[in-house]
């Protein structure tokens, strides 16, 4: 994986739990709301919003770098439109960045077949 690869995933992962954290604020917000006087959704709304724009173009960058299959960009595409879909994108885009540092130090190494 070349640098360049690998930041457009750290990127990713930067922005994808608090995007999550973000959207699960916004629909306890969203409740509050409904049930009592505070009303901080304008506010979390546009939070919210940039931190998502933020994810789509990260994403769509990761998977152009990354030159994943289409299911694979579906489903972390997938995975911002949940409210927790964004910790489940963190913890694979980590263990994918683990199992590449591990694939280049074998090649580093001379295993075969890594």
């Amino acid at each position: 994986m070349d640098l360049k690869t690998a930041s457009a995933l750290r990127r990713l992962r930067l922005v994808s739990a608090p995007e999550a954290i973000s959207f699960l604020l916004l629909l306890v917000c969203s409740v509050l709301k409904r049930t009592t006087d505070f009303n901080a959704v304008p506010a979390m709304g546009m939070i919210h919003g940039v931190l998502f724009v933020l994810y789509v173009v990260f994403w769509a960058d990761a998977w152009n770098r990354a030159e994943w299959p289409l299911r694979t960009a579906a489903l972390y595409f997938v995975l911002s439109v949940l409210p927790t879909g964004g910790f489940f994108a963190d913890r694979r885009l980590k263990r994918e960045a683990e199992d590449a540092v591990i694939a280049t130090r074998a090649r580093q190494e001379g295993v075969v077949g890594a």
